[in-house]
């Protein structure tokens, strides 16, 4: 089992929560981690006054004119941001050649330059073995400068590796801590693991509150988990005002995305009229599209079973589309 695979299973079990809607208890899934295995495009130099042609290149695509400009900043002035450049180009093959260990090396000597992306992108290097051996304490050292100096996924991949506890002791509290500084720093991901963190009491005090408002906020930067726990609290009224339209109106935005938990919530929602007017035929729709995608109830079985002959066919035909995408998406 993969260190990100292990920290998915140990997320699932910390996520528990009891859900008071109708249907049987379930969560979203557990956050993944933000770490890339591909880079971020770097921030542009600040180091010089001159125009960054080469960072407004490589943003146009035009990468062997950003190969060109990032290797004379680096020949006249030692620029970092023009190193990172550069292992950014060579880590993803643009314009240049693909090479890992030349990525790699770019990226420490940025790093060791105090370029804080450098060390992100090395740490995720260093951690997978790309570009060179494998070393997770190495890994960790880079993950740890970066986010000391404010990485936000620096400091969230580092909380993952706290509450894995093989790297180091578990640690929820300090796990806690960096999910913080990434959340205030905008990262989705930290935020919904966060809201979990205040929703189970595991690191910090157990705060229905709090787990909301960053549930709230995760859900608003776009975390699809993070969006249906929304809903769901939203419905329950836990540690947010109860807003039962409002819910459903995430339920029904997350469904149509394609979320097998928000497809059987709005189908226990139309079913039983709450929220919004009941409607059999939408409902047993999203429960067949749920129940494709690996989420099954029995209720809504009997459910479906129980309408009317043309109101099931109905449900069947509006559900094709959804399952044949389904169908052709399986191995």
């Amino acid at each position: 089992m993969s260190a990100r695979q292990t920290i998915a299973v140990l997320l699932a079990v910390i996520i528990a929560a009891a859900v008071t809607l109708p249907a049987q208890a379930q969560t979203a899934r557990p956050a993944k981690p933000a770490a890339k295995t591909t880079p971020t495009p770097p921030t542009p130099s600040q180091s010089t006054s001159e125009p960054d042609v080469a960072y407004a290149a490589f943003q146009r695509g035009h990468f062997i004119t950003a190969f060109t400009e990032a290797t004379r900043r680096v020949e006249t002035n030692g620029d970092p941001k023009a190193m990172a450049l550069l292992g950014e180009l060579y880590a993803n093959g643009l314009g240049v050649p693909f090479n890992e260990q030349k990525a790699a090396e770019w990226y420490k000597l940025a790093a060791d330059r105090g370029d804080r992306e450098s060390m992100f992108q090395l740490a995720i290097f260093r951690f997978t073995g790309r570009g060179g051996p494998r070393d997770r304490d190495e890994a960790v050292r880079l993950f740890a400068a970066a986010a000391k100096l404010g990485h936000p996924a620096a400091a969230y991949d580092l909380g993952l590796l706290y509450l894995e506890g093989q790297q180091f002791p578990q640690d929820f509290k300090r796990a806690a801590e960096l999910f913080g500084t990434s959340a205030r720093a905008g990262s989705p991901e930290a935020q919904y693991v966060l809201a979990t963190l205040y929703k189970e009491g595991y690191g910090v005090d157990k705060d229905p509150r709090e787990a909301a408002r960053w549930l709230g906020i995760a859900a608003s930067g776009g975390n699809p988990d993070a969006e249906v726990e929304y809903a769901i609290a939203l419905f329950n009224g836990t540690g947010v005002a109860k807003n039962e339209a409002a819910a459903t109106a995430l339920f029904l935005k997350s469904a149509r995305r394609g979320n097998p938990i928000a497809q059987n919530r709005i189908a226990h929602i139309l079913a039983r009229g709450m929220g919004r007017p009941a409607d059999p035929v939408e409902a047993a729709k999203w429960h067949l599209v749920a129940k494709a995608g690996g989420n099954g109830d029995p209720w809504l079985d009997e459910f479906v079973f129980k309408l009317k002959p043309e109101d099931r066919t109905a449900a069947q035909k509006a559900a094709k589309p959804w399952l044949d995408i389904i169908a052709a998406a399986s191995p």
